[in-house]
């Protein structure tokens, strides 16, 4: 027996036999999507027809779904909308106890309910005065009762709707992009709204509201799969949580996509980004269409008074649209991007690009059709002609207007056909939460930063294209990177490139993250650091593609993947390697004397016995009439003893100080100087505060000296830190990874960590590096969202490397003491 004839059968048992067959309906794992969705609408339907049956309802009354169960689209959590519609005619009073009949028994069954009570004018009136009602109401349903009654709010609420369109519409439109701005994009968010989010199911209801204007609609090719792709997806949360949420949280989607029989987690979220980016698209032309044609309804009384009234024909007075030409076979018409009258697309194999680039340098869309038709052009050969790769190389380089140009391509699958491997990373999904996009838009997005980088370098059209192609290798297995120079040699080849800028190219893309990680994670004042580089790099043409396409990548990612600190330490890692690559020999760091700075603060330390400190703002300008402060130099001098790193590290921590690097080198002071001998260590640290202004020196120093003594007790205090340290509820971090990085240094083994960020992560390590026999010469910490790469310069205590054992051994102790 199916769960509709078990709801038939105790539909007039009250909400007990309505409970039961709805619980059966849900977990019918055979009966799934729009027919679970209609099942239950019509049990419910049947429940509430019996419950109003029963009460005895006066004449001229009528009960009315709206809103999404108006629409039949009932999520196993959904509210139910309900409308209890009168004629005005019955007492008061009797309706009331017939709404009291009605909205108990759902409230007791513990369904949210969102119910009025009003007669066919007043819920007019209230349409009038809250867009939200009146868009319910254009899905309003008989239930039970007068259904004529029903039929004549239908019409009259819809017939209003029309009527008030020129008016309703921007506020509807004002309404969306108030929402898309509070709720974000759905298509790029690792957690997104199904229902609030842009690209979400209310912006389908919208789609269904401007259509039923009469005034535009909506493309409807994969619209309506789009929909029911997120409707399942929202049946499927509601089942595996128990709750009504639209929010689709990273701990529920293995479960979602378990239930959806879908592979794993991030093949349910590329699924829905697909369809929120049908919907978004959808929604952009359409609101393009109403404000094109609102705006010409305001012009033609103007344009009437203007030419007169003479004229009797259909469309007398009218002028011609005026065609402006772009470019060959593209024109521009009412503030669209068209094709010519004697475009032949069939013909013209450039044609699509041709047009992209022309609306993207103009900051037009391409209109609909015009993109419809250019999806039919002939296949361009392989390799392009010369002009297919510049008009590629044109579109990229216009900037923010790039994007909504990309999107009408990808909508009409052009941009696959262009680039094959696009598919791949096409609406894939990025799990860092660092990445503001998945990884297509991503690649855009660099090339619309890297088109503002153009004039750094000496070939713009590489640098368009690597921003194109530098994560083309994420749709693969194993190492993008290296994915990626072999994909990206493919594709420079099909693009025309010759022999040496397709080699340039797959060399960017696989060093595309060389500079950041070299400059954020390694010793500059190595020789083998920088030599490492420009063995790599090969040469300055090179270096300077990689130095742009690296600033581009960054800031395409999102606001935690850039800044000044990052953009000097990058920039020093340059000028090192371009005096490499002209043939300098890097400065030996042994040979360096300290600095007279340094050499005073150990005096000072040496004289007193105790730690002395020293804080130098160090402001880097991005440009030069606006100074940034990147961070702040801090130096402490002290006599050499155990536990300095750990004790520095803590105290830094306890005052929500960030450290970035940090350089330590013993000094050994000449005799004479009337302060004793011995040698001193001198540590030279980066930081910059999370929050707030720097703490004073003195209380640093304060603070250093009870660290050292012991009686201030760091572990516990960051303990209690890290106990209130805010951690996303159901997410477990990935234990901590130790490994001895292939650096290649004559100076000092490199010790590499990997793990969750979180406050004392260095004084940690500090510790658990004083009882390995081991001498820090340099740590250099990385920070991206809520992971950290530390990399560690260790050496013996006699200043030699550590034998590959012993740096094993190491970095297996480091790792299980951080565990």
């Amino acid at each position: 027996m199916t769960s509709l004839e078990v709801s038939e059968e105790t539909e007039e048992s009250g909400p007990g036999g309505y409970a039961a067959a709805r619980l059966l309906l849900l977990h019918e794992k055979e009966r799934s999507g729009p027919p679970r969705r209609a099942a239950l609408a019509r049990l419910t339907d049947a429940w509430l027809a019996a419950l109003f049956t029963a009460a005895a309802p006066p004449r001229g009354v009528a009960l009315v779904a709206v809103g999404g169960y108006g629409r039949a689209e009932l999520s196993p959590r959904s509210d139910l909308d309900l409308l209890l519609l009168h004629d005005g005619s019955a007492d008061q009073a009797a309706i009331a106890a017939l709404a009291d009949r009605l909205w108990y028994p759902v409230w007791d069954l513990g369904l949210a309910l969102d119910h009025s009570v009003r007669t066919t004018a007043e819920a007019r009136a209230t349409a009038a005065d809250d867009l939200k009602v009146h868009l319910g109401l254009l899905d309003a349903r008989p239930v039970a009762g007068d259904h004529g009654l029903v039929a004549a709010l239908r019409t009259t609420v819809l017939a209003d709707w029309r009527n008030q369109a020129p008016a309703r519409l921007p506020e509807l439109d004002a309404l969306c992009r108030e929402r898309a701005e509070r709720m974000g994009e759905l298509q790029f968010l690792l957690e997104p709204d199904l229902k609030e989010a842009r690209g979400g199911l209310r912006d389908v209801q919208a789609l269904r509201a401007v259509a039923a204007s009469w005034l535009a609609d909506a493309p409807r090719e994969g619209l309506d799969a789009a929909r029911r792709r997120l409707l399942d997806a929202r049946d499927a949360l509601h089942l595996t949580t128990g709750r009504a949420t639209d929010r689709l949280a990273l701990q529920e989607q293995d479960a979602v996509a378990a239930e959806l029989g879908l592979l794993d987690a991030d093949t349910l979220l590329r699924e829905v980004y697909e369809a929120a980016r049908t919907i978004s698209y959808a929604a952009d032309v359409t609101w393009r269409e109403v404000n094109r044609v609102l705006k010409a309804r305001s012009a033609r009384p103007r344009l009437r008074a203007l030419l007169g009234r003479g004229g009797t024909g259909r469309g007398a007075g009218k002028p011609p649209a005026e065609r402006t030409p772009l470019a060959e076979g593209v024109v521009e018409m009412d503030g669209e991007v068209v094709l010519a009258l004697s475009a032949r697309p069939e013909r013209d194999p450039v044609l699509p690009l041709r047009a992209a680039a022309a609306a993207a340098q103009s900051a037009l869309p391409l209109s609909l059709h015009a993109v419809r038709r250019l999806a039919a052009a002939a296949p361009l050969p392989v390799p392009w002609p010369a002009e297919a790769r510049e008009e590629l190389v044109t579109l990229l380089g216009a900037g923010e207007a790039t994007v909504p140009v990309w999107e009408a391509l990808e909508a009409e699958g052009i941009v696959t056909r262009l680039l094959p491997d696009w598919e791949r990373v096409r609406c894939r999904p990025q799990r860092n939460p660092v990445h503001t996009w998945t990884v297509d838009r991503h690649l855009v997005e660099t090339a619309v930063r890297a088109a503002s980088l153009t004039r750094r370098v000496g070939r713009p059209d590489l640098l368009l294209v690597a921003a194109l192609l530098h994560d083309i290798g994420k749709g693969w297995p194993g190492d993008h990177s290296v994915a990626g120079e072999t994909i990206a040699r493919d594709l420079a080849t099909r693009i025309g490139f010759d022999r040496a800028d397709v080699a340039t190219l797959a060399t960017a893309v696989r060093h595309h993250l060389l500079l950041v990680e070299t400059a954020t994670r390694r010793d500059l004042d190595d020789p083998a650091t920088v030599r490492a580089v420009a063995t790599a790099v090969g040469s300055v043409g090179t270096l300077e593609l990689l130095h742009a396409l690296t600033e581009a990548d960054a800031l395409a990612t999102g606001p935690a993947a850039w800044s000044a600190w990052r953009a000097s330490l990058v920039a020093d890692l340059v000028k090192r390697v371009a005096g490499v690559l002209a043939g300098e020999t890097p400065p030996d760091p042994e040979a360096a004397a300290p600095s007279a700075e340094q050499e005073r603060l150990a005096i000072e330390a040496l004289r007193t016995g105790e730690p002395v400190l020293a804080l130098r703002t160090e402001p880097v300008a991005a440009e030069p009439e606006e100074p940034e402060p990147v961070g702040v130099e801090l130096v402490i001098a002290l006599p050499d003893r155990p536990g300095v790193l750990p004790a520095v590290a803590g105290v830094l921590a306890l005052h929500r100080l960030t450290v970035r690097a940090a350089d330590l080198r013993a000094v050994d002071l000449p005799g004479g100087l009337g302060v004793g001998e011995g040698p001193v260590l001198v540590l030279d640290w980066r930081v910059a505060a999370e929050y707030g202004s720097l703490p004073e020196a003195a209380r640093l120093r304060a603070d250093l000296v009870r660290a050292l003594d012991g009686s201030l007790d760091i572990p516990a205090r960051l303990a209690e830190r890290e106990a209130a340290y805010p951690r996303r509820r159901g997410l477990t971090a990935p234990p901590p990874r130790v490994t001895v990085a292939a650096a290649d240094s004559r100076l000092a083994t490199v010790i590499e960590v990997r793990a969750q960020d979180a406050p004392g992560l260095l004084h940690r390590i500090g510790r658990a590096l004083e009882g390995a026999d081991v001498r820090v010469r340099s740590a250099h910490v990385s920070t991206l969202g809520a992971n950290a790469v530390d990399t560690l310069y260790v050496t013996r205590p006699d200043g030699s490397l550590l034998p590959d054992e012993e740096a094993i051994d190491l970095a297996r102790t480091l790792e299980s003491a951080l565990r």
